[in-house]
């Protein structure tokens, strides 16, 4: 194996664990956003845990815009004031905390 194809295959590795960091992270950011939402629907334990794992399932599949629309349904229809960008902010405060938590791990 060349040099070349070395520098090649680590930047390929570099890339694919650099990919997989950002699923965690993400994955973790919805997790915790779901959490939050729970406990702001009056949900705790194992239902607040079913929930926000609902949401981690929902944002493997979709983009995020979908997990944000679903709280915001869950909200209005549990009478529960929260604006789309106080739940949107929220996500970034936990994407960042989820970023930091997966790059210490």
């Amino acid at each position: 194996m060349s040099t070349f194809d070395k520098r090649e295959e680590a930047y390929e590795n570099k890339f694919a664990h650099d990919d997989e960091l950002q699923f965690k992270a993400l994955a973790r950011a919805h997790k915790l956003l779901g959490l939050w939402a729970a406990e702001k629907l009056g949900k705790s334990g194992a239902d607040a845990d079913a929930y926000a794992t609902e949401l981690v399932a929902k944002g493997v599949h979709n983009l995020a815009p979908g997990v944000v629309d679903k709280i915001l349904k869950d909200f209005s229809s549990a009478g529960v004031e929260q604006s789309e960008h106080q739940v949107s902010r929220h996500f970034e405060e936990f994407r960042a905390q989820a970023s930091g938590d997966v790059k210490k791990s």
